[in-house]
This record gives C-alpha cells, structure tokens and sequence, in this order.
C-alpha cells in the first residue's frame, strides 16, 4: 500500500487579489483625507493665548543663549532657587495652569534675547521647578 500524497488545494487568485483590491481602496481613502484634512486646525487648543501676561514685571528682560543653556541643565523638581539663581526677573507672569490634576503651575515668561518673538516659559509648582516650554509666534 502506497500512502497517497495529499495535495492542497490550489489557492484561488480571485480570493487574494480581491483582498488587495479592498486594501488599496481603503489605503487610498486614508491617503486622500490626510491630504485634505489639515490636522493642525483638528488639534490646536482653545484655550486663550498663552502668552497673555497677568502681570508685567521686568519690561527689558530677554534671556540670552548663555542662561538658556544653563537653566536646561537644571534638572526637574529642583528648587524654585536654583533655576532662579540662573536667570533673572521675568519679562511677565502668565496665568496659572493646571498640569497635574489638582496641582497649579506658576508661570514666568523670558523673550528669547536672540529672538524676542519666541517666548521661554517657566513653570513652577510650589517652591519646584516643574519644567519649561517654548511659545513660538503664531502664523
């Protein structure tokens, strides 16, 4: 007795190719709403602008490359001194923010010396330094 080879049936080419039909109309559509659709009005907050200072303190303060450099080396949750022992008076003082539920940041804002329409913004939270962010010029 022979044992008799079992073959496999023979795949059908209707049955792949129209899979891949169905894949490249739904890639496409993809394609076509991500050309359209300019996710950067989908996403943008709508809160009031971020630098709307509540109150002016250092009118002729900029923060130069040199104590820009320095204060990102200051690491997070170091103490509110440190960071201000590195960099002078604000330009102005923004509004409170809450980054972390229940927890409000202070904020201070630097016009960069070196490009005074883009803003460094400092965060504190207490007596720690919570972080900083750059507020670039709208379009």
């Amino acid at each position: 007795m022979t044992n008799p080879q079992r073959r496999k049936p023979p795949r059908r080419k209707a049955e792949s190719v129209g899979g891949l039909k169905y894949l490249l109309a739904g890639g496409s559509m993809l394609a076509l709403v991500g050309v359209l659709a300019d996710l950067r009005t989908v996403f943008t907050p709508s809160a009031a602008p971020v630098t709307q200072c509540q109150e002016m303190v250092q009118p002729q303060a900029t923060l130069s490359r040199e104590r820009l450099s320095q204060l990102l080396t200051v690491p997070e949750r170091d103490r509110r001194a440190t960071v201000q022992a590195v960099i002078s008076e604000p330009y102005c003082r923004l509004s409170s923010i809450e980054v972390r539920a229940g927890v409000l940041a202070e904020r201070h804002a630097y016009p960069l010396e070196f490009d005074p329409q883009t803003w460094f913004v400092v965060l504190y939270e207490g007596d720690e330094y919570a972080g900083y962010s750059f507020v670039f010029p709208q379009e």
